[in-house]
């Protein structure tokens, strides 16, 4: 049995970052998360991509982001428990929860706090024929490290802002050849990607292929080529890898059945503190849900502060909890 302060449910940058609010608190913390490491979405999907609306990071690339974050709570010394998914939960008789993964790790906490991003994330797969036979033999739907696709001819589906921008990123002296199909004439991406996309297309770095689809696959063994299909009918276009970015499903997995209020795939919560309709339970991050709600890494970072107190009175109830400013007081670990 793991025993801690703060159950956290998601390793992603707002379970971090709770780790260090807590640790300000001398609150413990424990994490677990289906992934095999740490960085949630960041890590997983788009670890190379820049993100520009952390305060005090002009830009800042994601991966880099996890590692600070990490940095940033290794002093308040967190437990793991990754490659696993929170499962079953059980209130006990002296008010505390214990959590069960689906390796059957169990944990105990008087506090949980769900910060699963928007839950367990499944690919959005095309319709093609024989499409599991070459997955990771050449067909990717995510790109974790684009060093993998150094010299490579790819082939990128897709109409949205990771679609544009990846084709973009390896366009860039990554790929040997880039392609970008989408089905339709315009794009759901930012405006200044897609003009960006039709420069580089202009300018001979992008095969860009519009009013198109990929509709089969060829190749022995591994992805030689895709079938793309037009107005004017179909042709092959020769590639070493297909990568389909039409999204991700997120799915709340077994947390839907908790018991907690949800409204579709999120959380219903208090914003005095991010409580759930569970006392002890409390969501932070894309997966909670309340009136004005963004899905912001930033506002997730806040909503983490305002928890930390709550759970630090309902661990404490009998103590005085005084907000003490780290540029005044320092950051000490445990």
């Amino acid at each position: 049995m793991i025993e801690t302060d703060i159950l956290i449910i998601g390793a992603g940058p707002c379970g971090l970052f709770t780790v260090f609010e807590a640790g300000l608190l001398k609150l413990r913390c424990h994490l677990i998360d289906a992934l095999p490491q740490a960085g949630g979405q960041l890590t997983e999907i788009y670890p190379k991509k820049p993100i520009y609306d952390i305060p005090g990071f002009p830009e800042v690339l994601a991966g880099d982001l996890i590692e600070d974050l990490m940095k940033q709570a290794a002093p308040f010394k967190p437990g793991f428990t990754l490659g696993e998914r929170a499962e079953e939960i059980e209130k006990t008789d002296d008010d505390q929860f214990i959590v069960t993964t689906d390796m059957g790790t169990k944990h105990k906490a008087p506090v949980i706090a769900i910060a699963g991003g928007l839950g367990c994330f499944e690919p959005r797969k095309p319709p093609v024929p024989n499409l599991s036979d070459y997955e990771r033999k050449g067909v990717e739907y995510i790109i974790k490290d684009p060093n993998f696709y150094k010299n490579k001819r790819v082939v990128i589906s897709g109409g949205g802002d990771s679609a544009l921008d990846w084709a973009i990123y390896l366009a860039e002296g990554v790929a040997a050849e880039v392609s970008l199909v989408h089905r339709r004439s315009t794009f759901r991406g930012h405006l200044d990607s897609v003009q960006k996309v039709i420069d580089m297309s202009n300018e001979g770095k992008i095969t860009l292929l519009t009013d198109a689809e990929v509709v089969g696959i060829e190749g022995d063994g591994k992805v030689e080529g895709v079938v793309v299909k037009t107005d004017a009918g179909e042709t092959v276009k020769a590639c070493d890898h297909w990568v389909p970015l039409f999204g991700l499903t997120p799915k709340l997995g077994p947390i839907a059945e908790w018991g907690l209020n949800l409204s579709k795939n999120a959380i219903d919560v208090d914003t005095f503190d991010y409580s759930t309709n569970v006392p002890g339970i409390y969501a932070i991050g894309d997966i909670n849900n309340y009136p004005g709600k963004l899905k912001l890494i930033l506002c997730g970072f806040h909503e983490a502060t305002l928890m930390v107190q709550s759970a630090f009175k309902r661990i404490y109830p009998d103590k005085n909890l005084v907000l003490k400013y780290t540029t005044v007081n320092g950051v000490s670990g445990f």
